[in-house]
């Protein structure tokens, strides 16, 4: 189909940036697919990519269920929530959702780059956890991507590099299961879908694969920025089309 071969350079760059990086598989891939096709479909397309990317990115760092304990609120509260607003995407206009996807790509990428995260103290985790939470799963039913508020809470919990990269693998692959049982449920993830989605595993995790080694290579900062600006651009486009 016409969509095999942009889908296939999009998941291996997005691939390309998560193993780098440790985030921004939904992100990148909806971002950029959502300048060609319906964001409906771009989001379906990251449903199987997602979740077997963020299970390799957990497995490979170890201490799964070390990690399962500390973020089980966050991780329960997240499940429920986006399993929740996902029947809610089949409902909203295409207009105000390439809008809102615009809008998360352009607030992550500008958090990111510019955001000093507030200290969360070890007394308000649990509190955080659910707010965040909320947060994130609603977020993530109606896009399809919840790295923003993820980040905010593990930057302001201090977390160390690893912790952050197995952190950010767990979340994500747990939002990941009911956002693809959602848009299968809703119709949304149809099974010409689903089988491009499927294929689109193989580009992914070469990506991550190539990105694991030019972490090693290049200046993980710069590369950073350098992708968070092209993540707003990106965002900025698609608010721009929401709105004329």
């Amino acid at each position: 189909m016409a969509l095999a071969l942009p889908a296939t350079l999009a998941f291996l760059l997005a691939g390309t940036i998560k193993g780098t990086v440790g985030i921004g598989l939904p992100t990148a891939s909806v971002g950029i697919l959502s300048q060609i096709v319906s964001p409906h479909e771009a989001i379906a397309l990251v449903c199987l990519p997602m979740v077997v990317a963020n299970a390799w990115q957990v497995w490979r760092m170890g201490d799964v269920m070390g990690a399962a304990r500390r973020y089980a609120l966050f991780g329960a509260v997240l499940v429920t929530v986006l399993w929740f607003t996902t029947s809610l995407t089949a409902t909203v206009s295409e207009r105000v959702l390439v809008g809102g996807i615009g809008g998360v790509v352009a607030v992550f990428s500008l958090l990111n780059l510019f955001f000093v995260p507030v200290a969360i103290a070890a007394r308000h985790d649990r509190a955080a956890q659910v707010g965040f939470g909320v947060l994130a799963g609603g977020l993530g039913g109606l896009t399809g991507i919840w790295a923003a508020p993820l980040v905010a809470y593990l930057l302001g919990r201090g977390v160390d590099k690893d912790e952050f990269v197995r952190a950010t693998g767990l979340l994500i692959f747990l939002g990941a299961l009911p956002l693809a049982a959602g848009f299968w449920w809703e119709g949304l993830l149809t099974p010409p879908l689903a089988g491009l989605s499927a294929a689109m595993v193989l580009p992914t995790l070469a990506g991550f694969a190539l990105g694991e080694a030019l972490r090693a290579r290049l200046p993980a900062e710069r590369f950073r920025k350098v992708v968070l600006l092209v993540f707003l651009a990106m965002g900025l486009n698609l608010i721009r089309r929401a709105l004329f």
